[in-house]
């Protein structure tokens, strides 16, 4: 069943999916999965087994509530063999629910009640609707607790309630109109109509919308809203025709009876029917808003994760500020701390001299190649001032984001690294170590704090890191990992490998010098066969014995090149990186039962140019320095900007100050847009035009600039 149910969902090869699975059940990961598996996949790439994990995932916990159904309908003595194979057939969990739902232990109801007082029989008779005098039947079950007629006819009206609502057909029709006609309306909380936190909500203190086509940026915006207490969010559908559906499915008469089962289907639908399910249609929406959310989050962060990186050069770094003073660091080619200390060139105490002089000491004085400057407060101020600077070498200016700078500097991690240092110090040395290498740093920092994503707190928390972390994973092992200079952080991510490994292989290599070998990392404590095939060819040895450990060719595979080379008659050193040699080998003539065509043709492009950086490298880019603040901008201008955040309704775009402009999905190109990725990229250097700025609301409307 678990293949029927991906395969059902994938549309992908059988054997494919069974291979992957297996390979999953081994506790394979995914990189190593679509990098070193491709015979055993049918080539799918870390996109398609995803997928597979995501459904594999979504199965087991279909099965393991089935269950805990099963075991509950036993001990409640219900299951029937009929009910049993209904739940044991069942492929998705809202019908699972549904045929659970008349025999969930619920609380005290109006339907339990009516029973405990004897009604059920009565229910019974008005929904076979055969009796034309309902109250002289009704008559019969007043004693006790039920005092009048009106009070068994309602008690009986409550229990067919109940039956209306465990109704599956029912359920899934008003479903059906829940999905295709719900509207979503919002009204202003009138006490917070002008508290000051509720403007930025304004665009919705009174909204209709379709519930179906909301996008889900504005769903997720609405709900967090309605969540702060500013606005009431409603769901609606016409009622007459809900109403009218369940007549037409309950009616068959138009007797007495008639009457007391509208008015059961009127009290089914106002007080169960409806709120239930327009609450899980709103709960469907939000689910499909969190699935939209998290995969713009994710293209982002992998973007992010990805960006350009200058490599090892030294580098002076810059947390700028006012009244603090700008914090400066010094640090290797390594990234390691070397000098820190604090300059005053902004007001209040304005000594811009003795801070250019302080610089252009220190790039002296560290050899410094490049320096890197946060992006916030007084960033623009200390880039000028640094631009004044006469250095005696070319040293590149580059301005770097602090997001999550300060997230970091607090850490457990930051604490570790520098325990006597502060946080300024910690900061600083991460704004640095960004430009050195963006996928290095960020991976110590909490992914949510990255800031490049839209309402990533109001989403699915679980769902959220799971995607997040399947993000840092592929990036981290598609870049490759130096083991000789990689954090914890860096090499927990690595395929196979895990926070323990990372640990006892940082601790090893502190203990008893760097790796030569990747045969080497057999010898950390706990690191056995398994962790090493899935992680040691994402771990890189600079500047080995053997070449290939600084490749991204498998050590399972090393015995194949080596036979390349001396069926060649060249060592390894003259056969990697020569295209010539490389193009006369027969590749049929070296494959196995295991090795096929598509691992050959992997190992022979990673020989071409073994070890290669997929990322480009870091550019130096420039703002317009007559823009300062949202007050320069006017409708008209062409300006230089990064973008520095993607959404599914377009992108924004640093122009270098405060506030980040909008270039909406309908401005992006003049043709459609059905994807904003296709467009632009994070961190992409753009030219764009003003088309309208509002100051009071500070927003700044653009259009990208072909």
């Amino acid at each position: 069943m678990l293949l029927k149910y991906i395969i059902s969902r994938t549309n992908l090869n059988e054997t494919s999916v069974k291979n992957t699975v297996d390979l999953l059940n081994q506790d394979a990961t995914i990189p190593f999965i679509s990098r070193y598996r491709k015979e055993a996949t049918g080539n799918l790439d870390e996109v398609q087994i995803g997928n597979i994990v995501k459904y594999k995932d979504e199965f087991e916990a279909l099965e393991k509530r089935k269950t805990a159904i099963l075991k509950a309908l036993e001990e409640q003595d219900v299951l029937t063999s009929e009910l049993q194979q209904k739940v044991e057939a069942c492929l998705d969990l809202t019908t699972l629910e549904d045929l659970y739902l008349p025999y969930k232990k619920s609380r005290k109801t109006k339907a339990e009640t009516a029973r405990k007082n004897g009604l059920e029989p009565l229910a019974k008779i008005i929904m076979s609707q055969n009796a034309n005098d309902v109250e002289s039947v009704a008559f019969k079950y007043v004693k006790g607790d039920v005092k009048t007629v009106t009070d068994a006819l309602e008690g009986a009206r409550h229990i067919i309630a109940e039956w209306i609502n465990e109704r599956t057909d029912i359920r899934n029709n008003l479903r059906k109109q829940l999905e295709r006609y719900a509207m979503i309306s919002t009204k202003v909380v009138k006490t917070k109509k002008d508290d000051e936190n509720a403007q930025k909500f304004r665009d919705y203190f009174e909204w209709e919308e379709s519930l179906s086509r909301i996008p889900s940026h504005r769903l997720l915006a609405i709900l967090r809203a309605e969540k702060e207490g500013f606005i009431r969010v409603k769901i609606e559908i016409d009622k007459v025709k809900a109403l009218e559906n369940i007549d037409r499915k309950i009616i068959k008469s138009d007797n007495a009876c008639a009457d007391q089962l509208e008015l059961a289907i009127s009290d089914a639908y106002k007080r169960l029917l409806f709120p239930s399910l327009s609450n899980e249609a709103l709960q469907k929406a939000k689910e499909k808003a969190d699935e939209s959310a998290i995969s713009v989050f994710a293209k982002n962060l992998k973007q992010l994760l990805l960006g350009s990186p200058l490599g090892e050069k030294r580098v002076l770094a810059i947390d700028p500020g006012f009244r603090s003073g700008c914090k400066i660091v010094c640090l290797d080619a390594q990234g390691a701390l070397l000098h820190n200390e604090t300059i005053y060139p902004h007001p209040p105490k304005s000594d811009s001299i003795g801070a250019m002089k302080k610089l252009s000491t220190l790039t002296e004085s560290y050899k410094i190649e490049a320096i890197a400057i946060g992006n916030g407060t007084a960033s623009r101020e200390t880039e000028a001032l640094v631009k004044k600077v006469h250095f005696k070498n070319n040293i590149q200016v580059f301005v770097v984001s602090e997001a999550g700078a300060s997230i970091y500097s607090a850490s457990k991690i930051a604490r570790d690294e520098f325990p006597n240092y502060d946080v300024t110090v910690r900061g600083s040395v991460s704004i640095g170590r960004r430009l050195q290498d963006p996928l290095a740093e960020l991976v110590k920092i909490d992914a949510k704090s990255i800031g490049v994503g839209q309402y990533q707190h109001d989403v699915d928390q679980s769902k959220l890191q799971k995607q997040l972390d399947v993000v840092v994973e592929n990036c981290v092992n598609s870049v490759g990992v130096n083991i000789n200079t990689a954090s914890t952080s860096l090499l927990s991510y690595v395929s196979g490998i895990g926070p323990k490994l990372a640990e006892n292989i940082f601790n090893y290599r502190n203990e008893n010098g760097v790796f030569t070998s990747r045969n080497d990392i057999k010898k950390v404590p706990r690191l056995g066969g398994k962790a090493f095939e899935q992680g040691a060819a994402f771990l890189r040895i600079k500047d080995p014995k053997n070449p290939l450990d600084d490749s991204a060719v498998h050590p399972e595979s090393y015995k194949i090149v080596e036979k390349m080379a001396k069926d060649l008659k060249v060592t390894l050193e003259e056969l990697i990186g020569n295209a010539t040699l490389l193009k006369q080998i027969d590749l049929k003539k070296y494959c196995t039962d295991t090795v096929g065509l598509l691992t050959l043709e992997d190992i022979i492009k990673e020989l071409e140019k073994p070890g290669l950086d997929i990322r480009e490298e870091a550019k130096v880019f420039t703002f317009n320095q007559n823009i300062k603040t949202i007050n320069d901008l006017v409708a008209g201008q062409l300006l230089p900007g990064i973008v520095n955040n993607i959404t599914n309704f377009g992108c924004f775009v640093d122009v270098g100050i405060k506030e980040s402009g909008l270039i909406h999905v309908s401005n992006l190109s003049d043709s459609f847009v059905k994807d904003v990725n296709e467009h632009v990229h994070l961190h992409q250097q753009v030219i764009v035009k003003v088309l309208e700025v509002d100051v009071p609301r500070k927003r700044i409307q653009l259009k990208l600039h072909k």
